[in-house]
């Protein structure tokens, strides 16, 4: 799973926090990313303690991590609902939760279990955390549409850049089998904004600011967490 920043201490605390909110009988949406596999790791010694409980991934790494841990898991179509998704995030805005997520291109997936999700509880190292959001934005793209969209976000401050696969020729293919443009607007004054354009490209199978979502943020560090409720 992707891991860049942070230390694995600080999320390992980020990651078990949430998952200490996991009881018997509940559905839960696995995040991806290296400090969700912290909390997915942590489901797993609880499922070997006896609590039952349904996993649903966000991804095929997320599928593999829980399948390796020992837990129950169920696509999205074979549950009634989803009581609590634990995920991670790329960059994040403690004051009202939002945060820009998909460095590791699963964010339309992500953003479909935390829509359904009675609860989000992301988690994040310190690192993660900003006073405003800049990184640049993942937009997964039909193959087909990805100049076109390029060209559209430019028309509104963005620069996109095809993200390219580092241990194969070509670009990165999601699991979905789409391409990611990673969309560079320096800081973002209006995500709410800015993520109604987004959405409204043609071409833009998802894209990765998560607005008003999250219900809890956790903030791993070295010597603790900090959560804070929605």
């Amino acid at each position: 799973m992707k891991s860049t920043g942070g230390t694995e201490t600080a999320k390992r605390k980020a990651g078990e926090n949430a998952a200490e909110a996991v009881s018997s009988g509940m559905v839960v949406g696995l995040g991806t990313g290296s400090t969700a596999a912290h909390a997915i790791r942590a489901l797993g010694r609880a499922v070997d303690d006896g609590v039952d409980i349904v996993g649903i991934p966000t991804s095929f790494g997320s599928r593999e991590l829980a399948i390796e841990c020992g837990i129950p898991l169920r696509g999205l179509d074979e549950v009634d609902g989803i009581d609590l998704a634990i995920d991670g995030a790329d960059q994040l805005l403690v004051e009202t939760g939002s945060c820009i997520k998909g460095g590791g291109a699963a964010h339309s997936r992500e953003k479909l279990i935390a829509s359904v999700a009675e609860e989000l509880h992301l988690v994040v190292d310190e690192t993660k955390t900003a006073a405003r959001l800049d990184h640049p934005i993942p937009l997964e793209v039909l193959p087909d549409a990805h100049t076109a969209v390029s060209d559209a976000v430019e028309t509104f401050g963005g620069e996109a850049t095809l993200r390219r696969a580092t241990n194969k020729d070509g670009p990165v293919v999601t699991d979905n089998g789409n391409l990611v443009c990673d969309v560079a607007f320096g800081a973002i004054e209006n995500p709410a904004e800015l993520a109604t354009e987004l959405s409204s490209l043609p071409g833009v199978v998802e894209h990765g600011l998560f607005v008003a979502m999250a219900t809890a943020v956790s903030v791993g560090s070295e010597v603790g967490v900090e959560t804070t409720r929605y």
